[in-house]
């Protein structure tokens, strides 16, 4: 086993900055949607995300994968935006399992009201306060987190995915 490679304190210092930084971030944009648009971050995120698809319509494992969410998890956020009328379910006629999330009239209509409000709290909280030069090194900064996180995120949720799976699968009734 190899030695633990304990963070420096300038380190320390810098790594809790950054997770105050994101935490209060998340909290701010979330509380600022709740406030003026009545829905979460994650709601708002699935209807960015149809809205930018052809067709404003994605499957339900291509949203979930877009969305890093588990299939179970977005499956709920879909039945909630349903029930809002802003997302609705179709049936796949090529694959019986699966299934399109397509964005409505109201759904995009909701995603337009909501979007001015968010898109100036983000530039309040992110861009306001860096100079130009920050902002290129912050996305260089997010981009290489990202690469070194992307294979492990992905085998975990293949992981969740599986383990979810097996679940549905031990569910089904037997046969007789």
């Amino acid at each position: 086993m190899s030695e633990t490679r304990w963070l420096t304190a300038g380190e320390q210092k810098v790594w809790r900055e950054f997770g105050q930084a994101i935490a209060m971030l998340q909290a701010h944009l979330e509380g600022q949607l709740q406030h003026d648009s009545g829905m979460p971050y994650t709601y708002y995120e699935v209807l960015v995300a149809l809205s930018e698809a052809p067709g404003r319509r994605l499957r339900m494992s291509e949203l979930a994968d877009k969305r890093r969410s588990s299939r179970s998890r977005l499956s709920h956020a879909v039945s909630r935006l349903e029930a809002n009328g802003w997302v609705r379910r179709e049936s796949c006629p090529t694959d019986k399992r699966g299934a399109w999330a397509v964005l409505t009239k109201e759904g995009f209509a909701a995603l337009e009201e909501a979007a001015p409000g968010h898109v100036e709290a983000v530039r309040e909280s992110v861009f306001d306060p860096l100079t130009e030069d920050q902002v290129a090194v912050l996305g260089e900064i997010s981009a290489a987190i990202r690469r070194q996180l992307s294979p492990r995120c992905a085998a975990a949720a293949a992981a969740e995915e599986a383990a979810e799976y097996a679940g549905e699968v031990m569910e089904l009734p037997k046969s007789s």
